[in-house]
């Protein structure tokens, strides 16, 4: 298991995780739309500063977007940005929180279902297993036995945001190899502005300035460096492991709510964290290996020379730095542990 691509997906949840108390305090001096307005434009406005930067820094040059990946990358926007944070506002409009706290957990699930059944992404009884544990962990975490839903468009607006997630998830994968900064900017820069012209459709008025600037932080980190740390772990790890260590999200999310919210350790928390552990640790004690083979093709991302990138070059380049320009890989039979990463998409 490649454990900087697993510390990236986990970096990742827990920005994630500790954005979602925050936004949860912020909510109480501004409406949903237009704070989740105010954390993609945080998140947009942000990454566009460090798209700039880094452009500047010849080393940390990654691929750009091509033509052929926009739309791909559109219809990600447009699920995971749009339809996902309407449908979700739709339903908490019908059903209590608990209720949509449990729900919400189907997002890795389907994550994961879309990766291994229409992606063609491989797994094993071990990475399912490992999925399923992480997954009835968050659904511990969140079980009110009291909870019920009033009606069945609630539910299923929440049913339908998860799946809108899980489309963006494994959308995202498909132009995972390009500048992860412009992907989460630029998703950040579509979903901003739309969240915030819909609340002042809605007759919404702006929060105050201080919530506006605490919401622009936690939205550049807990949504726009989350993002990036995602895409980045889908390269290495494929779509639905990464989904899996971002599951542990909400666990995040209710530890820091101890402390924050003053709320009790319960039986309930460490019995999800212990399941959660479980799922994670099958997880990254996987070896998948086996003789497979790597056809001719050409594309573009940031790589260093190693035993998938022996190519040469026409002026001087050090292998040992990493670097980005479109080259050839030529075929390829060997066997070695892997994921199915960007280069290891066979089929078994």
């Amino acid at each position: 298991m490649n454990l900087s691509a697993v510390l990236l997906a986990i970096g990742s949840a827990v920005l994630f995780g500790l954005a979602a108390p925050v936004a949860k305090l912020l909510l109480e001096t501004s409406d949903p739309w237009v704070l989740a307005g105010i954390l993609y434009c945080g998140a947009g406005g942000g990454l566009f500063v460090v798209h700039v930067v880094l452009r500047g820094i010849g080393s940390a040059a990654e691929a750009r977007l091509t033509c052929r990946e926009l739309p791909w990358l559109a219809v990600a926007v447009m699920c995971g940005g749009v339809l996902g944070p309407g449908l979700l506002l739709l339903g908490l409009a019908r059903v209590s929180a608990s209720v949509a706290s449990l729900l919400l957990t189907l997002e890795g699930v389907l994550t994961a279902l879309l990766a291994w059944f229409v992606f063609k992404e491989n797994f094993d009884r071990r990475i399912a297993l490992g999925m399923l544990s992480i997954v009835v962990g968050a659904i511990v975490l969140n079980w009110q036995p009291e909870a019920m839903a009033d009606d069945f468009i609630g539910p299923a607006a929440i049913v339908g945001a998860c799946l809108a997630w899980a489309l963006d998830n494994n959308l995202t994968r498909k132009v995972s190899l390009s500048d992860p900064v412009q992907i989460a900017m630029i998703k950040g820069l579509v979903a901003g502005p739309v969240s915030l012209g819909i609340g002042y459709l809605l007759g919404s008025a702006l929060p105050p300035l201080a919530t506006i600037g605490l919401g622009a932080v936690t939205g550049f980190l807990g949504y726009g460096v989350s993002l990036v740390l995602f895409v980045l772990a889908l390269r290495h790890l494929g779509t639905a492991r990464t989904g899996a260590y971002f599951s542990i999200a909400p666990f995040v999310g209710a530890v820091v709510s101890v402390p924050l919210f003053g709320e009790a350790v319960t039986f309930q928390l460490v019995s999800a964290g212990a399941l959660m552990a479980f799922g994670v640790w099958l997880h990254l004690s996987e070896r998948h290996e086996h003789l497979h083979e790597h056809p001719e093709f050409a594309h573009e991302h940031r790589h260093a020379h190693d035993e998938h990138h022996d190519h040469s070059h026409d002026g001087p380049v050090d292998p040992g730095q990493a670097h980005s320009h479109r080259h050839v890989h030529t075929p390829l039979r060997h066997a070695h542990p892997h994921t199915p990463d960007s280069h290891h998409r066979h089929s078994h």
